[in-house]
């Protein structure tokens, strides 16, 4: 899941960043209404979380350009205006979801994921394939009925492998939706998380790799 948080408070913006990616999330940050539609220009996003009032272009305005595109993503109004009034205003600006400052963090990630979960393009819940059963509501992944202890990255590159499937997964596209804009694509992190992941799944192996092309998963 790849998420673009605006936030003009760079505190809070750092803050939510990191706690978000300690979810699995791969986080991009704006810190006002401009580089925000920059971003969102160059990048497809599952859900923004969006504060409202932003330099540059405001939340209001910036979430109405967010709506008016086909295949857009979800968005989570974030803002300290936080009565009925408000509510109402900023989804009527077309936000999907709106959450007052202070907000507990838990929350604040539950509403996220059902809000990825409802983007029209969204997969169902669960995710199966080659005996791998994967929720990742509930971050739980199992194969043939046995518990995986993955990490947080090892579990992201699993589920994008399972979203993907049976297409393969560029180590360039894999890099884009579990890390962030801030990545290296000259690293081999992605080929050292692939090999940790074969060995939590163990035998026989079900992820293939073909030189130049990428990643995928493959049934038995």
């Amino acid at each position: 899941m790849r998420l673009l948080v605006v936030e003009d408070a760079l505190s809070l913006a750092e803050v939510l960043a990191e706690g978000l990616r300690d979810q699995g999330m791969a986080v991009d940050l704006a810190h006002d209404g401009l580089s925000a539609a920059t971003k969102l220009d160059l990048n497809a996003y599952d859900v923004v979380v969006l504060d409202r009032d932003l330099p540059g272009i405001h939340g209001d305005t910036l979430c109405q350009m967010i709506t008016d595109h086909d295949d857009r993503p979800m968005v989570l109004m974030l803002t300290a205006a936080g009565s009925p009034a408000d509510r109402v205003s900023g989804l009527t600006q077309g936000a999907d979801d709106y959450l007052a400052k202070p907000f507990h963090f838990p929350e604040l990630v539950l509403r996220v994921r059902a809000l990825a979960r409802r983007r029209p393009a969204a997969r169902p819940r669960t995710l199966r394939a080659a005996g791998i059963e994967l929720d990742p509501l509930r971050r739980t992944a199992t194969r043939d009925g046995r518990r995986l202890d993955l990490s947080v990255k090892e579990f992201a590159v699993l589920e994008a492998l399972l979203r993907a499937g049976p297409a393969f997964l560029s180590a360039e596209a894999l890099l884009q939706q579990v890390w962030d804009e801030h990545a290296d694509p000259f690293t081999n992190t992605v080929a050292v998380t692939i090999g940790r992941l074969r060995r939590k799944l163990g035998g026989p192996p079900i992820i293939t790799t073909t030189p130049g092309v990428g990643y995928r998963i493959t049934e038995m």
